[in-house]
């Protein structure tokens, strides 16, 4: 398929070539600080593409055994797996496909730990109580999170059958971030290092973001390991391996004035993106300006009956009318990881764009698919 027109709609459209641009960029990040990478598949798990990301990365990281199961099936490589706790009708599965599994707290590992020892590389979730997230949402170390173990938590008498400590900090940020969240990680819990055998930095590290500092994390990296020879270090960017690789195509299904004009698209806010209403955040949309920043400022709504189903207003150079084609950029990673059937809307078609331009429809969705998450 050659012509986007003819794609279903809505759609996310996953473009290849910029997928690839990310991976390599991270496979350079890997081979210059002598670290791993890992895909966070809460991020991204497009698993039509991870023949491809598997060329560049090390495995993936999850968050509970759907994920880890995902991630041995079609990915093949490293599992680490994390939990902000296990639940025991899983934790079997979850170790035995597992290369690492993280404990949130001392209390998990002690129950978990006689059959979990010896199956797995086990590890520690550190909470270094560093904390330059600005949104309380997607921060990790905010006051009174359950993330992770805190120093005044710390039992270092616990800690026979732990290999590795792991640490997640930061959301979609650049590595002055990271150092400041190591800087708190060293000050407090250094000491055990000598005795782990890995260390993983966690997520939220924006790689792959024009801005981003790429030879300052470099530096840092070989610092650390200068520092802990011996140590393995991950880091498991979701953000990082989707960031820019693709849109959510939708059409304008009716045009209406209620006292400003409205377009209303046949995808949701609510269902398809909700980061845009949690963050929220403004999406960018291809050709279209602020409101009243070109002639003609509407404001899009999605097709559901939520009356907050409102993706924003923006303007455009023409009047927009039923049929048009309204491209959102950048709604790959964390976007299709969180969509839901809300209302009974069908969820988006997945596409891919090959490097060759040629458009492959992957995945088409329908009634069966909403019917079959409840009974």
């Amino acid at each position: 398929m050659e012509n986007l027109e003819n794609l279903p709609s809505p759609s996310f459209v996953c473009e290849e070539k910029l997928l690839r641009k990310n991976l390599e960029l991270l496979k350079q990040v890997q081979e210059e600080a002598g670290v791993k990478i890992l895909l966070a598949l809460k991020g991204f798990a497009l698993w039509s593409t991870f023949d491809m990301c598997k060329e560049y990365l090390q495995g993936c990281c999850a968050s509970g055994l759907n994920e880890a199961l995902l991630a041995k099936e079609e990915f093949g490589k490293e599992v680490h797996t994390y939990s902000p706790a296990f639940k025991e009708d899983e934790i079997d599965t979850i170790l035995e496909i597992s290369n690492h599994v993280v404990f949130n707290s001392f209390a998990q590992f002690q129950k978990y730990k006689e059959k979990a020892v010896g199956k797995t590389s086990c590890g520690l979730r550190i909470n270094p109580e560093y904390s330059s997230v600005e949104v309380d949402l997607y921060n990790p170390c905010a006051p009174f999170s359950r993330l992770g173990i805190t120093k005044a938590n710390f039992k270092p008498e616990l800690l026979d059958g732990i290999e590795g400590l792991h640490f997640h900090a930061l959301c979609e940020q650049n590595v002055d971030a990271l150092e400041g969240a190591l800087a708190a990680f060293e000050k407090n819990f250094a000491a055990y290092l000598p005795q782990m055998k890995w260390m993983n930095f966690g997520g939220g590290h924006h790689i792959t973001r024009e801005d981003y500092d790429v030879q300052g994390l470099i530096k840092l990296l070989k610092a650390f390991k200068s520092r802990y020879p011996h140590l393995e270090v991950y880091l498991e960017p979701g953000e990082a391996v989707g960031w820019q690789t693709g849109f959510l195509m939708a059409t304008v299904l009716d045009v209406v004035d209620n006292g400003m004009p409205l377009a209303i698209l046949d995808t949701s806010a609510e269902a398809h993106m909700p980061d845009t209403l949690a963050m929220p955040y403004h999406a960018a949309i291809r050709g279209a300006g602020l409101p009243n920043e070109k002639a003609y400022t509407y404001r899009l709504g999605g097709n559901t009956c939520l009356a907050g189903d409102i993706i924003g207003d923006y303007s455009f150079d023409k009047p927009l009318q039923e049929g048009d084609k309204i491209i959102l950029e950048d709604m790959i990673h964390y976007t299709m990881v969180k969509t839901t059937t809300f209302n009974g809307i069908n969820l988006p078609s997945i596409v891919l764009q090959k490097e060759d331009g040629c458009y492959q429809v992957v995945k088409n969705f329908g009634y069966n698919d909403y019917k079959c998450r409840l009974s």
